[in-house]
């Protein structure tokens, strides 16, 4: 990563979300009063004064427990830590030191790294010094009293953190691939994100729900930036409690909607299942170019014909999704994961195509040379003028007809078919839209260049 990052760390339940959600002036990071919320390290990027630079949320720190996920937490805050130019230390001015918190700052004093000492929950300015004044016994330097939620006090706080930040540099801007990995819970996504990032980005554990947060991670390659996002699995909405898992789920659909692509990830030993019809649902919804990952295949008991039963199952319960690149990956072992990239590529591309009008409308007249447009009952027979597209991502292409309601949902999806024959477009759905003829004459009156 190019900006300086700044690790933001403490015990659990000191507020270290909200006060990463300040800093960035976002909401993304989930915020709930209970322990343990946070569990991978999360990105999002900050400004001060003239400084831009990463914040990094991590787990709450607990050293003298190793049930459930807390090594792995400790594992991922280290690791925050050692790719830092700075940390912040979070501790909670209405519960004073603890124990927990003199355990950190023993550990924080071995790293050669600059440390703030970040005192939280001071709502009250005047209370607040009070509050702060207890930390100096951890000899970490000056307490700053703030507060996450009003905002007190995190412009001091700042102000020392940016002379510890080196100056902005002059990146040129590069554009990035977002590609969200979405996916029923356990079904491998955050070992995917492991494998092609070549680290250990997301905790991996066989416990479902483990994913809570949304994580970015960069990748390059060839010249390209790529901008993995992996999610919280998502279950049947019956199943979901209001909570950690609730708010994850909402982050989850919300990457879906600022993706380029969408690597739809499914268990190939327990198959295509309903809940993963309703995620493909709302990629096509959201217009998201995709892929389908069928993962575990290390696990399949195969054959000579295994591969071609799948590719029909695949067909049979995504045949509303046909147009996507199915792979079988396995993420454990590794196995044809680096052609994953290369799938995402040929997506993106397809997804920001755009077509000449010309090619387009040499593609209808053979379609309606071919099948003409049906008859009402009356005798009255359905017109197409001509198509243009207007719009990418996805590819958005306007028929102007007649009369929109003389086309039946059969002609319709013929007409979409013979688009995809003729030119492609595997990895993204396209849209078309009926336009009628009451609609081109008002727009004529509005602007008359209005093409007839």
């Amino acid at each position: 990563m190019s900006l300086p990052i700044v690790a933001i760390i403490g015990r659990p339940n000191v507020g270290k979300s909200m006060l990463v959600n300040r800093l960035a002036s976002s909401q993304n990071a989930i915020v709930h009063d209970e322990p343990g919320i946070t569990r991978d390290r999360t990105y999002q990027q900050a400004f001060w004064r003239d400084r831009d630079f990463l914040v990094v949320d991590t787990g709450g720190l607990i050293f003298d427990d190793d049930t459930e996920f807390l090594p792995s937490i400790r594992e991922q805050a280290i690791a925050a830590l050692q790719e830092s130019q700075a940390a912040i230390f979070v501790v909670d001015g209405q519960a004073g030191p603890t124990p927990a918190d003199e355990e950190i700052a023993q550990w924080i004093r071995q790293q050669s790294i600059p440390v703030l000492l970040a005192v939280n929950k001071c709502e009250s300015p005047e209370q607040g010094i009070i509050q702060a004044a207890q930390f100096w016994e951890l000899n970490l330097g000056e307490p700053y009293p703030i507060s996450s939620i009003h905002g007190n006090g995190t412009g001091e706080l700042l102000d020392e953190l940016v002379n510890h930040l080196p100056p902005n540099a002059e990146i040129p801007e590069q554009p990035e691939i977002n590609i969200a990995i979405v996916g029923r819970p356990n079904v491998g996504k955050s070992t995917l994100l492991n494998t092609i990032t070549g680290e250990s980005r997301a905790i991996v554990s066989p416990v479902s729900g483990t994913t809570r947060d949304a994580i970015d991670m960069r990748v390059e390659r060839n010249g390209k930036i790529y901008r993995l996002i992996d999610t919280a699995g998502i279950r049947k909405k019956k199943n979901v409690e209001y909570g950690a898992e609730f708010f994850g789920i909402n982050r989850a659909f919300k990457a879906i909607k600022r993706a380029d692509v969408v690597l739809l990830v499914i268990d190939a030993v327990d198959g295509i299942t309903e809940q993963d019809q309703k995620l493909a649902n709302r990629i096509i919804e959201e217009g998201r170019a995709a892929v389908i990952i069928m993962n575990k295949w290390d696990a399949v008991e195969k054959d000579a014909y295994t591969i071609y039963e799948y590719e029909t199952h695949v067909k049979d319960r995504f045949y509303f999704l046909e147009w996507a690149e199915v792979l079988f990956v396995s993420a454990l072992t590794g196995k044809r994961v680096e052609k994953t990239l290369d799938a995402i590529d040929r997506a993106a591309g397809e997804h920001q195509r755009r077509v000449s009008t010309a090619v387009i409308n040499e593609v209808l007249q053979e379609a309606l040379a071919w099948h003409s447009p049906p008859a009402t009952r009356q005798g009255k027979q359905g017109k197409i003028y001509y198509g243009t597209q207007v719009r990418i991502q996805p590819p958005t292409i306007t028929l102007f007809v007649n009369d929109p309601k003389r086309f039946n949902d059969n002609y319709r999806r013929y007409i979409d078919r013979q688009f995809r024959e003729a030119l492609g477009f595997t990895g993204t759905p396209i849209r078309l839209l009926w336009r009628g003829k009451r609609v081109r004459e008002v727009e004529r009156t509005i602007n008359p260049a209005t093409r007839v």
